[in-house]
């Protein structure tokens, strides 16, 4: 990855997240075009477009994440963990263990 890369180090990770925003800014055309918001262009891009657009954004942020740390997949486990602690609550898994033993 950073082998063909021009820019390396502080540099090359600012611009990876700034590719991050350009991204992002990607989905959001995307979401107006397969609305047809835009009165100019009416409908421009279908929802596969979107899709595609924010598989686009989460490889970016791993790459990303990849060039801030080399333990990436660790801390992309660990952040998993907590969103989905917080998301499905701390209770969750007990109360699925014990439905699971009777």
């Amino acid at each position: 990855m950073d082998a063909n890369s021009a820019h390396r180090g502080r540099e090359g990770l600012l611009l990876r997240v700034l590719k991050l925003s350009e991204e992002v800014g990607e989905v959001a055309q995307a979401v107006i075009g397969a609305t047809g918001q835009n009165p100019r262009k009416g409908v421009s891009h279908t929802w596969e477009d979107v899709q595609g657009e924010l598989c686009d954004v989460a490889i970016t942020a791993l790459v990303a994440l990849r060039t801030l740390t080399p333990e990436a997949e660790a801390v992309f486990a660990g952040q998993l963990a907590r969103v989905a602690e917080r998301s499905v609550g701390p209770t969750a898994g007990r109360v699925a263990d014990r439905s699971a033993q009777r």
